[in-house]
């Protein structure tokens, strides 16, 4: 039963779904699209199945290439490729559009698929904030139980430094919480990996496994940042697998949120900006050592556990 209710909600909130197996097959490879005269001799089950296998692929394949196409020249760059000077201001400003790949994957995609209309019917869907208090209570606080006490904890231990810049000026920490919705991850990514991809993972996949495919997929993506300074939380590429394992738990906590909050990828944005505040409120260069990394999944895998023993399930 609790599989089912997943699943169901993930088809309520892929509103998509039927429109691309009636009216046409979204796929970005013109050459291995299957021809729609063929498609549409399939019967409607099975048309489902291929619009959404191919949207995930197309969704995936977007993803990455508008992100790479500009973090990997940036990369170059950091390494001492030389770039035309116009191109180098454009790729280190904030208006590089590498980390809205999965926003504007989403979008495009979605609008392909239904038209500005569909689009609208997209995001009002997705965009809300209808779920009951225990979700606030979720959202708000519990990352920055894990994050903030991943940080905290090797603090009060004497492991880290504390680094008060941030704590000594709340003014300061309340605006930065506000740029961290807009720039540092949440807007940029959640309407592409929990609005878009993770309902139709669930439409075929249990919760954990669902969210253990995309939280591969987050945290691949972030590859290139290893190797551009500054970026990311870590240049080192051991640490970037222990990363992987933080992402692939917090994959599994923010589906839960998701099914929670009834879908709502709002809720999953404001889930980040807390998940990514919390950890800059206590160090703000963002970087992560081995000590904060290894408490932060500590603290997730209890977090994780506790849920999955409970259900993954909407609430």
């Amino acid at each position: 039963m609790p599989q089912k209710e997943v699943q169901t909600v993930g088809a309520k909130i892929n509103l998509t779904g039927e429109r691309m197996a009636n009216r046409r097959v979204v796929w970005i490879f013109p050459r291995l699209l299957i021809p729609a005269s063929l498609v549409n001799r399939f019967p409607c089950g099975v048309r489902m199945i291929i619009s959404r296998t191919k949207a995930l692929v197309s969704f995936f394949f977007l993803t990455y290439a508008i992100s790479r196409a500009f973090w990997w020249p940036e990369a170059l760059a950091a390494r001492g490729m030389l770039l035309p000077a116009w191109l180098g201001q454009f790729l280190t400003n904030p208006f590089n559009p590498a980390a809205f790949g999965p926003l504007i994957a989403a979008l495009a995609l979605t609008l392909a698929a239904t038209g500005w209309r569909g689009l609208g019917a997209w995001l009002r869907q997705s965009l809300h904030l209808r779920f009951r208090a225990r979700g606030w209570l979720v959202v708000l606080l519990l990352p920055m139980l894990i994050f903030g006490g991943g940080v905290l904890g090797t603090v009060l231990l004497g492991i880290t430094p504390l680094e008060s810049s941030v704590l000594s000026n709340p003014p300061y920490a309340l605006i930065g919480f506000l740029v961290i919705f807009f720039t540092a991850g949440p807007l940029q990514e959640e309407p592409g990996w929990r609005g878009f991809a993770l309902p139709r993972l669930l439409e075929r996949h249990s919760a954990v496994r669902a969210s253990v495919i995309l939280g591969i997929w987050w945290w691949l993506w972030h590859l290139p940042l290893v190797f551009i300074p500054g970026k990311f939380m870590t240049q080192d590429p051991l640490l970037f697998l222990l990363v992987g394992i933080e992402i692939v738990l917090t994959s599994i906590l923010m589906t839960w949120v998701y099914l929670q909050t009834h879908g709502s990828v709002l809720a999953t944005m404001l889930f980040h900006t807390v998940m990514n505040g919390s950890i800059w409120m206590f160090r703000p260069s963002m970087t992560m050592t081995l000590p904060i990394l290894a408490l932060t999944i500590v603290l997730l895998a209890l977090a994780v556990g506790w849920v999955v023993r409970c259900g993954l399930q909407p609430g």
